[in-house]
């Protein structure tokens, strides 16, 4: 059934109708977005993620709070973060949400007496690295990145974070108070005019939203180990502060109006809603990170998180077309190519240009520049067609390689397949293939007819 709708809707996204002008071509564009976030959201793997980071939730909120007390009691700011713990919790319910607050904070406030200065401070950042790893992992996965951070970057990076996020924190939350106890808003409240009244009110309605977008923009910037356009971070960052405080707003009302929960756990039932709201609050975060992956990458919205599979044509392809340019732009002296460049030419996910990539640059057949420009690895003169074809072909999977079992018709096609390639190739290099294209800069067309 899942199969058909999916099927149904991905024709009518993606086929002709989405490709006409006018105001209906260009609702069913933005409608993609939506659609594939809520594909991979059915599809399971979000979700499954969202649930091991609940896991990890439990295990961290008192390091993470003890360690923010410690930091924050030398600064004197401490007491700041209860109104930020009950923030969290607040979805659960009023009497849920302080009872949650009160034993949080006391446990944390426990735990951070003795860490300042102490060997214990040291095993709670160990252990709350290790929790942002498994964030950033999360983060890598829905943005297709496959190498993580670094040991080194990762402890320097991470522990950066863990001493100024809560000092950041603190610090918007007094400068917002300050601003509210300024003389000009002050004089707002004693003036009673109704407009300004209002403007105030709703100033101080949106902050939590406002302080949870930036929160979440922040993340997306931050965390995934790529290079996050802000356009697209403050996307999923602007979407995923919105669905918190609607589903927020749900979740209290169904809490508040439903005695089931009450009947079946009793006393527990504040702590099965504390865990129910922390899974709803990570698939949100997680589901704005691929909101703003989309934004940043459309080529991705059909593909979305399956796995990507080319044919074995659509690689020998890509993989002359890519060390085509990459040849070109260095013969003529045009700007350098990237991977998310040539992605966009083609029209193809980055990924599919990015493990060729890889495969040229394992055989000394690329570099790639700390600007993540594409440069030949060596003389392309002594770089031949045949080789950078059969690198394409010989791209393994990780799969084991069949066991040796000779077919002598089978062995025979396929040797005067490989012996036909060859000689069709010749003696052909790189060199020669570009200089054959006149020289003025090159127009690639969007998708060839086997890429589609």
């Amino acid at each position: 059934m899942w199969q058909r709708i999916f099927g149904f809707l991905d024709g009518l996204l993606f086929g002709p109708a989405a490709q006409r002008a006018g105001i209906p071509g260009g609702t069913l564009r933005l409608l993609r977005y939506a659609y594939a976030v809520v594909r991979d959201l059915l599809r399971g793997e979000i979700n499954l993620r969202a649930m091991s980071l609940v896991y990890t939730t439990l295990l961290s909120i008192i390091p993470l709070l003890a360690f923010s007390f410690a930091i924050l009691r030398f600064f004197g700011g401490h007491r700041n973060l209860v109104p930020i713990v009950y923030e969290f919790f607040r979805p659960v319910g009023e009497p849920a949400a302080t009872d949650l607050t009160t034993r949080v904070v006391q446990f944390a406030n426990r735990a951070s007496n003795g860490v300042v200065g102490s060997v214990g401070l040291a095993l709670l950042a160990w252990t709350l690295i290790g929790t942002i790893k498994k964030v950033e992992d999360s983060f890598n996965f829905l943005w297709h990145v496959e190498q993580p951070r670094s040991f080194a970057r990762r402890v320097a990076e991470y522990s950066a974070l863990l001493v100024a996020g809560p000092v950041l924190v603190v610090a918007f939350i007094g400068l917002t108070q300050h601003a509210l106890s300024s003389a000009p808003v002050q004089e707002v409240v004693r003036l009673r005019l109704p407009v300004l009244q209002g403007l105030r009110a709703a100033g101080i309605a949106l902050a939590p939203y406002a302080m949870v977008s930036a929160f979440f923009t922040a993340l997306y910037m931050l965390v995934p180990n790529t290079r996050v356009q802000w356009r697209a971070a403050l996307t999923g960052a602007v979407v995923g502060g919105v669905a918190w405080a609607a589903v927020g707003k749900a979740f209290t009302g169904l809490v508040v109006y439903s005695s089931r929960l009450t009947i079946v756990y009793a006393g527990f039932a504040f702590v099965v809603a504390g865990l129910l709201w922390t899974y709803f609050g990570w698939l949100i975060l997680l589901a704005g990170a691929q909101l703003s992956f989309y934004v940043q990458n459309p080529a991705y919205l059909r593909l979305g998180l399956q796995p990507l599979r080319l044919s074995g044509l659509e690689l020998e392809e890509l993989a002359l077309k890519l060390m085509y340019v990459v040849g070109r732009a260095h013969v003529s002296g045009d700007t350098r190519w990237t991977v998310n460049r040539v992605a966009a030419e083609l029209g193809l996910p980055g990924i599919a240009v990015a493990l060729v990539a890889s495969t040229f640059e394992r055989a000394g057949l690329l570099i790639v520049t700390d600007d993540d420009e594409l440069i030949p690895g060596r003389d392309i003169g002594h770089i031949s067609v045949h080789e950078i074809l059969e690198l394409a072909r010989s791209e393994r999977s990780g799969h084991v390689a069949p066991r040796e079992f000779e077919m002598p018709p089978v062995d025979r096609v396929l040797a005067g397949l490989e012996e036909a390639r060859r000689r069709s190739c010749g003696e052909l290099t790189l060199r020669e293939l570009v200089e054959e294209a006149p020289r003025p800069a090159l127009q690639l067309t969007r998708r060839q007819s086997s890429f589609r």
